[in-house]
């Protein structure tokens, strides 16, 4: 094995930029949760228990925007590959 530590340490950039598009993209979507009237969804819209409801629903948008955009991030990367000439 030769010297591993660059592979490791992109591996890990790599780790803590997805961390931190994860978060970002959760948190605009709690903002974004914020104007949408939950009135005619749950009784108390401001409750303990609809607010959990908002944070469980920002959480799942947050991460299927976040995967889409750290997929469209990986399939740009990877099209240099198709017009590099050799």
């Amino acid at each position: 094995m030769g010297d591993d530590t660059g592979l490791f340490a992109l591996a890990g950039w790599n780790g803590l930029f997805s961390i931190f598009v994860t978060l970002g993209c959760v948190v605009v979507a709690w903002i974004v949760l914020q104007e949408i009237n939950f009135d005619r969804i749950v009784r108390h819209p401001r409750s303990p228990r609809a607010r959990v409801l908002q944070l469980l629903i920002a959480i799942g948008l947050g991460h299927l925007t976040a995967r889409f955009v750290l997929d469209y991030w990986t399939w740009v990367g990877t099209l240099k590959w198709l017009f590099r000439t050799g």
